[in-house]
């Protein structure tokens, strides 16, 4: 709506910034399905499952002690949802993302400003979702 892009082009003012034209960018993200899944809720042998998610289009299963989060193609989505579905597991989440392709180094000044911006942008009831590409490393997170 006009008050959305009115109140995101204030937020991009306030910050020294500008709103591009709608796509500008588009290139410095990937699309990509992300799905996570709850450990508890596979219940056949890993390998087997590793198998059927690349058969339904997984690129990347990383895990921790609790979860797997398998990362897909934009455009097969749908197949990893309905492979899952076949197996009977349901998936803790299933979102469409943005994830960069190339990240940005800032300094530290840089990035505690574009942290606050990006708080605005989510504070904003209008803004549905949020994308950057900075390089968040450790020491930066630990200064906020």
């Amino acid at each position: 709506t006009t008050r959305t892009v009115a109140n995101v082009r204030a937020i991009f003012n306030k910050f020294e910034g500008n709103l591009g034209k709608n796509g500008e960018l588009a290139f410095i993200f990937d699309r990509k399905g992300i799905f996570t899944i709850e450990k508890t809720k596979i219940t056949i042998d890993w390998d087997e499952f590793e198998m059927e998610m690349i058969d339904g289009g997984a690129e990347e299963i990383d895990q921790d002690e609790e979860e797997v989060m398998i990362t897909t193609a934009f455009e097969d989505f749908g197949a990893l949802s309905h492979k899952l579905d076949e197996m009977g597991i349901e998936a803790k989440s299933a979102e469409l993302q943005r994830i960069p392709n190339m990240t940005k180094e800032v300094n530290e000044e840089q990035f505690k400003a574009n942290m606050k911006m990006l708080e605005r942008f989510e504070e904003d009831d209008d803004v549905q979702n949020v994308y950057h590409n900075m390089e968040m490393t450790d020491d930066l997170l630990s200064k906020i």
